[in-house]
């Protein structure tokens, strides 16, 4: 049924039936976006999400689960997973969120028009190559990371609501949800702050939103 109602859409699809051969499949084929089921044989969706983050940081990951608690969201996003659809689910819905979740990572290479770089002496972005340096050494973010910091720094020194992070970075259909904005900023922070609980870059405006403390972008 979920093929079936993919390929109505226009859209190719690769299918799979276990964790492990979605993995074999995802090497030979590099799909635009990856769409798992938790519960699957021989690796669940949890550790099959955390492989293929490995794998690749940039491809979007779509998980389909029936586990609605909020700590199997917390879960899911800390192991790289970009959003998620509850079951049952209309397949108009599951449509939606492929549609705008391809539509961000299009966004996220079409950056050509805006500063391609940032760098403070200290911390440095490549926007082109998505690429973050934290003092010369590499920094590993996911897409969603990565996402959050570019609107983050391309605002620098303006305060970004919550629901214009969630907007921007997840989705308009994702705007009420301020703990994935809470939960992703502690990523973060976790990996370009010296010192997360006091941080120098990523700044709270409790009741508002988030600030970039950094150089402002030439042009932004």
């Amino acid at each position: 049924m979920l093929r079936l109602c993919l390929e109505e859409h226009g859209y190719e699809v690769i299918a799979a039936y276990s964790g492990k051969e979605g993995l074999r499949k995802f090497q030979e084929n590099h799909p635009d976006l990856v769409i798992l089921d938790i519960m699957m044989p021989d690796m669940d969706g949890w550790e099959t999400c955390r492989s293929l983050r490995e794998m690749s940081p940039n491809v979007p990951i779509l998980i389909l689960t029936v586990l609605k608690e909020k700590a199997n969201v917390v879960r899911g996003l800390a192991l790289g997973a970009d959003g998620f659809v509850a079951k049952p689910f209309r397949p108009g819905e599951l449509v939606a969120r492929i549609q705008a979740l391809l539509r961000r990572a299009n966004m996220t290479k079409a950056s050509s028009d805006r500063p391609s770089f940032y760098d403070d002496g200290d911390l440095a972005i490549d926007f082109e190559r998505r690429q973050v340096y934290l003092r010369g050494q590499p920094v590993s973010l996911s897409p969603t990371e990565f996402r959050l910091l570019a609107c983050l720094v391309r605002n620098a020194g303006r305060v970004v609501p919550h629901k214009t992070l969630l907007t921007r970075v997840w989705g308009p259909e994702y705007a009420d949800e301020t703990h994935y904005v809470k939960l992703y900023i502690r990523y973060l922070r976790q990996k370009i702050e010296e010192c997360p609980k006091h941080p120098r870059y990523v700044l709270t405006e409790w009741g508002v939103g988030y600030r970039f403390r950094g150089s402002q972008l030439a042009g932004a």
